[in-house]
């Protein structure tokens, strides 16, 4: 079979961006500039890396983006305040409350808190079940972005078997009801988790796999047919040779030349996140002015 091919993140997020100039500069003809408010509780380094990144991306792009960040021993109600806050700010028109948040705050009631119009991180219940019904208004960003490097590379999701392994709400779920969606995949979708018996009694029937479970390089060549498309959501640090790397729930290694297609970890999927959220926060600041 042909060497497989890397499905880089990199790229279809680049693509993306340069889509979304055109609509940065209506919008700013307009008199409005997309703005995100991020919100971050606490010193978590991976969540401050992640914070960083993403604001540093709309700086980029000439967006508005401010950082509030909160100590650690916020109340609840201090920051639910800030929320309601920001919901009533014209100038920020999405709202990201990194997660995870400490553990004296309800993460959902947090969530059920951002007004579903900014809710570009597509978690709100009224969000969520715009997706279940085929009409979305803001996709979760990485089920999206999966959909996007789909797209983007050319790889054939109607009338295929997409396989999902993980069930959460921020990926599994949704990537498995978009991929399902006439408008979106058409694709005839299996569910996975860890309560499956035998996994490979589905993943080796998938002709694309979506891995989201959070298990460092499980998924090896045993766990897939010839010419499968593997989308790795998985970001798991790990100790190598002294050093500690980031790898995903794909093995790589293993799979090489039996795959068809693999996004990789790093520069895969989670690029793709960051321009989502980018994608919604303007398609929020059009919605705003309709």
């Amino acid at each position: 079979m042909a060497d497989t091919v890397i499905l880089s993140g990199i790229e279809a997020s680049n693509a993306l961006y340069d889509s979304l100039h055109t609509r940065i500069d209506t919008l700013k003809e307009k008199g409005v500039t997309p703005g995100l408010a991020a919100i971050l509780v606490g010193e978590n380094p991976a969540s401050q890396i992640y914070v960083r990144n993403k604001t540093k991306k709309f700086d980029s792009l000439g967006l508005k983006s401010d950082i509030y960040r909160l100590s650690e021993d916020t109340k609840e109600e201090e920051l639910l305040d800030l929320i309601n806050k920001i919901n009533n700010d014209d100038l920020f028109h999405g709202i990201l409350v990194q997660l995870p948040l400490p553990k004296h705050i309800d993460s959902q009631k947090v969530i059920h808190a951002i007004s579903p119009l900014k809710d570009v991180d597509g978690f709100h219940p009224e969000n969520a079940g715009l997706v279940s019904i085929g009409n979305p208004r803001f996709i979760p960003c990485t089920p999206k972005g999966i959909m996007y490097v789909l797209k983007h590379f050319k790889i054939p999701i109607d009338g295929k078997h997409v396989v999902v392994v993980g069930r959460s709400n921020i990926v599994g779920r949704p990537v498995s009801v978009l991929s399902s969606l006439k408008s979106m995949g058409n694709a005839t979708v299996t569910i996975c988790h860890s309560g499956t018996p035998d996994l490979k009694e589905f993943t080796t029937q998938a002709d694309i796999v979506v891995a989201a479970m959070g298990s460092a390089e499980f998924l090896d060549a045993s766990f897939i047919k010839d010419g499968a498309c593997l989308i790795d959501v998985g970001i798991n640090r790990v100790e190598r040779d002294g050093k500690s790397v980031i790898v995903g729930d794909v093995n790589e290694a293993s799979v090489m030349g039996k795959a068809s297609a693999l996004t990789p970890v790093p520069k895969g999927i989670g690029p793709m996140t960051i321009a989502m959220l980018v994608e919604n926060t303007v398609l929020s600041a059009e919605l705003s002015t309709n």
